[in-house]
């Protein structure tokens, strides 16, 4: 796999700040279906089928967080310090032992060094792309296009779960399969299996008193008749010829209505996502802040039935960019770091404590990573601009930029032996070195543990050709349960 230069500084825009540009909260829903065209709704199943593998059948069950940090942690100053390196590289940062002999992390974790036994670190990821859109396409659908592209040509290992796992039948569960808590949706998503395989979007800060998830558990008698009333799409369908579906697509519309209407009328929806049904030492636990929130939504929500959940933590919490990308000209990376490191280390060590502790550890599988981490070798650039974690504009400030070639990520619940490490860079965290982990290996091991055999599982693309869903790579042997 080739090695990615760093992407320069003054050109990056930075992750997509879903924040501020994505309000939908209901991706596929009952108003959906009134506005699609009639050759819209004949191509939301037109790929259907799973041409070889053994699908989903047995991973009913199963689940996935996914907690995605936009822009890429550095490893250096958190899972895998170098504090031997010149001070060119290693940071300000101690470093401190976690409870797994052997594995340090710098100071900004303590909270997730005093859990190290309930996860595992996987210090030897590598992927070729340095860019954000690459990048993040490579690890979640496995492209091995190096360039950005501004859409996906894959589908993402999300999308493809949901679309395999929806041909075993209707859901008895009233919860949607898929959701994102402020996704990581701009470089990612469900490319030619369609829009119908989407995740259902939640958008905002769940912290704040006002927060809402509209749509979803509508109680008033009223309403529900009034929506009722306005699925006229299915009415019109109805007069149509029956020969004319020669695919069954119509059946696929009426289970995609009845999903919807399940979702805006069963209350046990609206309670899923209710956090004041939580204790609120629960939620103090968790950090009263958006990540917290969201991290103990995703909890409830894979508890309540959900079997792939991503969140991103982003927003003002990472810095004046709202994101992890930490060139000089975005952020102070240290004291980028030092900002979000309690949120992001109190929040992460409750989610894990929690799957453990509520017997969920076994059927979900815990994974906090990024695209690539950071350059080792520090940069210095004036900064663009005032503000959290970032100096005055002009001036000058350190900064970490985009490194494919090595980064860390974490792993827990799933049934994985965790309170270890697996891989190892060199001794100034340049490059993987041992045990090194693909995007392949990656998305083959979370397609492992939800029962989908990335080796032989094939759906058709556009041009109806079989394609792998991931066609390289290995599940990890130590992440799998």
């Amino acid at each position: 796999m080739s090695q990615s230069h760093n992407t320069p500084a003054q050109h990056c825009r930075g992750p997509f700040d879903l924040g501020t540009s994505r309000r939908a909260f209901l991706r596929t829903g009952l108003a959906g279906f009134a506005t699609l065209s009639l050759p819209g709704i004949l191509r939301l199943r037109a790929q259907q089928s799973v041409l070889a593998g053994e699908s989903a059948k047995s991973s009913e069950k199963t689940a996935v967080i996914m907690v995605w940090q936009p822009g890429g942690l550095s490893h250096i100053d958190s899972y895998d310090p170098k504090p031997n390196a010149g001070s060119e590289y290693r940071g300000p940062f101690g470093i401190i032992p976690t409870k797994v002999p052997g594995l340090n992390f710098t100071e900004l974790l303590p909270r997730q060094a005093a859990i190290a036994d309930k996860f595992t670190v996987l210090r030897s990821m590598r992927q070729g792309a340095g860019g954000h859109p690459a990048g993040s396409m490579q690890l979640l659908s496995g492209d091995p296009d190096t360039r950005d592209k501004p859409k996906p040509r894959y589908p993402d290992w999300m999308t493809v779960t949901n679309y395999l796992r929806s041909q075993n039948g209707p859901r008895q569960s009233p919860i949607p399969p898929y959701v994102g808590i402020n996704p990581p949706l701009e470089y990612n998503g469900p490319a030619y299996l369609g829009d119908a395989y989407s995740p259902f979007v939640v958008s905002g800060d769940p912290n704040q008193p006002s927060f809402t998830v509209p749509n979803i558990g509508l109680s008033d008698a009223n309403e529900v008749r009034r929506l009722g009333r306005r699925s006229t799409l299915r009415q019109n369908l109805d007069t149509l010829e029956r020969a004319f579906d020669q695919q069954g697509e119509l059946a696929a519309l009426d289970e995609f209505e009845t999903q919807a209407m399940t979702l805006l009328t069963n209350p046990r929806t609206k309670e899923a996502f209710d956090l004041t049904r939580e204790d609120p030492r629960v939620r103090d636990r968790y950090g009263r802040n958006a990540w917290g929130q969201q991290l103990l939504m995703a909890r409830r929500l894979v508890e309540a039935g959900v079997e792939v959940m991503t969140t991103s933590l982003s927003g003002p919490l990472c810095g004046r960019v709202q994101n992890w990308d930490d060139h000089a000209v975005n952020h102070h990376v240290f004291d980028a770091m030092k900002f979000r490191a309690e949120a992001y280390d109190q929040a992460v060590t409750a989610l894990i404590e929690d799957i453990y502790e509520r017997g969920l550890d076994k059927r979900v599988m815990v994974v906090v990573t990024g695209e690539f981490g950071r350059t080792p070798k520090i940069s210095y650039a004036a900064s663009t601009g005032e503000g959290n974690a970032s100096a005055p504009a002009g001036t000058m400030q350190p900064g970490r930029d985009h490194w494919p070639r090595a980064f860390s990520n974490i792993w827990a619940g799933g049934g994985i032996e965790t309170g270890r490490f697996i891989g190892a860079t060199d001794k100034r965290g340049e490059d993987s070195t041992e045990r090194i982990c693909n995007a392949g290996d990656f998305l083959a091991t979370i397609y492992h543990h939800l029962g989908i055999d990335a080796a032989r599982t094939l759906i058709k693309d556009f041009n109806g050709r079989p394609t792998p869903v991931v066609d390289h790579g290995k599940p990890i042997p130590e992440l799998m349960g």
